[in-house]
């Protein structure tokens, strides 16, 4: 798989994009000490001397420069996220007092301990210490640390413009009018879809004729016009399965073609001679998403630069049978238990049966090789989302 390269983006434009660079930290987090509760600023001397009461000499509002506390028997207000004045170390809660004549006394049973809530300077991080790898899909506590980083721009992966082609002569659109022998033309949304919930965005349809004259020219303009191209249907040994020939007349050069799977064996998978990865999958719609999800997407995040997450397993819930000497995805059902995380099979008529998929929150891999995987079996699940 090609890198699809960098790009430097504004901080609004990187949410959700994939992060290139490593960030240290702008300086220390806190950047100074602050108090963690509304209250009184004062002295642990003060509090181990017996003082119980406090002149209020000075109010420490968030967003004002530190102030100074000159005596051990004055405070100051403070407010939570200021600047511990200098001179303080501990912090009483405003519950804990009561004021009277600008003097603040401390609740007779509350006994406070020095250093007390306060959130110290660089106890987070200090400055310029490694905050994010390079790797990260940006989300919400990412941005925040990239914002209070002062990172105005980012350099992040480049968001590649992916081709989603459905092949037939059967399929129709929605909206359209449809005859007793057609279908609609469901793949290429469920593609695009799960490419956007995987952070892709950049993507466009179409839908071909089984016109092989005409697929090989529009094929080939869509292939100079995306970084990367998925393809449905039009790929096994039928008479009318032209996307192989069609590609290798484009130059593509084929890297592998079936996988001992069930549902997905006749993918197909090239490289361009411009170096653009092509995918060509069944036309079935389980057959398809299965193969997205297992393969494409991986694919994309490594071309991406996104760090892999470790294998997420989960307990079948139930006893289940595989004759076949293939591989099985098995789409499940995935439900929390005091036990821990069950998947309930949830097996599909056949591979075309994309109604069957409704409710699941994923497909678990069976390997080939065992025909019996009892309930209790640990496999690794890929999740739609």
């Amino acid at each position: 798989m090609p890198d699809f390269g960098i790009h430097t983006v504004s901080l609004h434009e990187a949410s959700g994009r994939v992060l290139r660079q490593s960030i240290h930290a702008e300086r220390d987090q806190p950047p100074f000490d602050r108090a963690t509760m509304d209250g009184i600023a004062v002295t642990g001397k003060a509090l181990e001397n017996g003082e119980r009461r406090f002149r209020i000499a000075g109010i420490q509002a968030a967003g004002q420069a530190g102030q100074t506390l000159n005596d051990d028997t004055d405070c100051h207000e403070i407010m939570t996220g200021a600047v511990l004045p200098v001179g303080a170390d501990t912090v009483i809660p405003v519950e804990r007092i009561s004021v009277e004549q600008n003097t603040a006394t401390l609740e007779d049973d509350y006994m406070p301990e020095t250093g007390q809530f306060i959130h110290r300077q660089a106890s987070d991080h200090a400055q310029n210490d490694l905050l994010i790898n390079p790797g990260q899909r940006i989300n919400g506590p990412d941005m925040a640390i990239l914002t209070a980083g002062g990172k105005a721009k980012v350099q992040v992966a480049a968001d590649p413009k992916i081709a989603v082609i459905a092949t037939g002569d059967e399929l129709v659109d929605v909206g359209e009018a449809i005859e007793n022998h057609q279908i609609r033309s469901s793949n290429d949304r469920a593609i695009e879809t799960l490419l956007f919930d995987h952070g892709y965005h950049a993507v466009n349809r179409s839908k071909l004729r089984d016109d092989p004259t005409a697929m090989l020219k529009q094929i080939s303009q869509l292939h100079k016009d995306n970084d990367v191209m998925i393809l449905s249907g039009g790929v096994s040994m039928g008479k009318y399965d032209y996307v192989p020939a069609i590609l290798g007349k484009l130059g593509v050069e084929l890297v592998f073609h079936k996988i001992l799977q069930r549902p997905g064996l006749p993918m197909w998978f090239g490289v361009s001679a411009d170096n653009k990865p092509v995918f060509a999958l069944p036309g079935n719609p389980v057959s398809t998403l299965v193969c997205l999800l297992r393969y494409v997407i991986p694919a994309l995040h490594y071309a991406s630069g996104q760090t892999a997450n470790a294998p997420e397993f989960v307990s079948l819930a139930a006893d289940v049978d595989f004759e076949a000497d293939l591989s099985w995805f098995l789409p499940v059902r995935i439900n929390n238990t005091r036990s821990g995380r069950k998947a309930q099979p949830q097996p599909t008529n056949t591979s075309g049966d994309f109604i069957g998929l409704r409710g699941t929150d994923g497909v678990v891999e069976l390997p080939r090789g065992a025909n019996h995987f009892p309930a209790g079996y640990r496999a690794r699940l890929f999740r739609w989302s």
